[in-house]
């Protein structure tokens, strides 16, 4: 039974690795051997013709910007919402956050275009702040960061308000240390969020100048897309901050969903 258990599981990781698999070594093909299982050579200047065809630099450059706004967006925002869905008393906050988790439930296409209206209102398409700004807080995040809270005592939050700490102190100093898996678990989701997504930047943005690395990958398919062997390395050096940012906080990551189960 272990066995065939651990056969499943070693078929199913080939699986999932075998597209990666492809993608890399695809990338390091010569162009009249590219339909070749193997490679005769490695070519690896491939990487360097690949960002020479495109401006690679500002994408990654715009990617990170607005990754990393998103980031702190949801970790500092998502906090404190969680926060006080999870240790404040106030009229109708079940309902409030019933409803607030409601909304995971509409579909991302409807509420695209009343957000895309807005940025125009407010003079921002083409700029980084239409890229961030709208996606500074993310439901999942204020729920895995709720659950993470409800597990921790409430005698530390009544301790620290006896010896006279307010609530943003102990927010800060006490319970967000305790959080830490579950920040974790909200950064890696909300970084690879910001780092692969697509459509909303392709609505709120027209320039290279504010393009990020998934646009530039669609219009660098649609000049280079008889070159397979760019196209992947392209693919490949888009791919990489996610996959480092996951194998460094996976141990957190599952830690922190693990956290998410228990109930106080």
């Amino acid at each position: 039974m272990v066995v065939r258990r651990h056969l499943i599981l070693l078929a199913a990781a080939v699986v999932t690795i075998a597209p990666f698999a492809w993608m890399v070594v695809t990338s390091l093909k010569q162009f009249p051997n590219v339909y070749r299982l193997w490679p005769l050579e490695f070519e690896w200047g491939n990487y360097g013709e690949a960002m020479a065809a495109a401006p690679f630099a500002r994408y990654y450059l715009n990617t990170a910007v607005m990754t990393l706004g998103i980031v702190a967006g949801h970790l500092i925002l998502d906090t404190l919402a969680a926060y006080a869905f999870a240790r404040l008393r106030f009229p109708l906050r079940n309902t409030i956050f019933a409803l607030l988790v409601a909304t995971m439930l509409v579909p991302t296409f409807l509420t695209m275009l009343p957000a895309f209206d807005l940025v125009v209102r407010f003079g921002w398409y083409d700029t980084w702040a239409a890229l961030i700004v709208p996606r500074l807080a993310d439901v999942f995040g204020i729920v895995v960061l709720r659950t993470y809270m409800q597990t921790l005592p409430r005698e530390l939050d009544e301790a620290a308000l006896v010896d006279g700490a307010g609530r943003l102190r102990i927010l800060w100093r006490i319970v967000v240390p305790l959080c830490r898996p579950a920040l974790a678990t909200v950064a890696v989701f909300s970084f690879l969020f910001g780092w692969n997504d697509f459509l909303w930047p392709l609505l709120v943005t027209a320039d290279d100048a504010t393009r990020t690395v998934q646009l530039g990958l669609s219009v660098f398919t649609s000049k280079y897309g008889p070159y397979p062997h760019l196209l992947m390395a392209g693919t490949v050096t888009a791919a990489v901050p996610a996959v480092v940012i996951f194998l460094f906080l996976q141990k957190a990551l599952v830690r922190g969903l693990a956290g998410t189960g228990s109930k106080e």
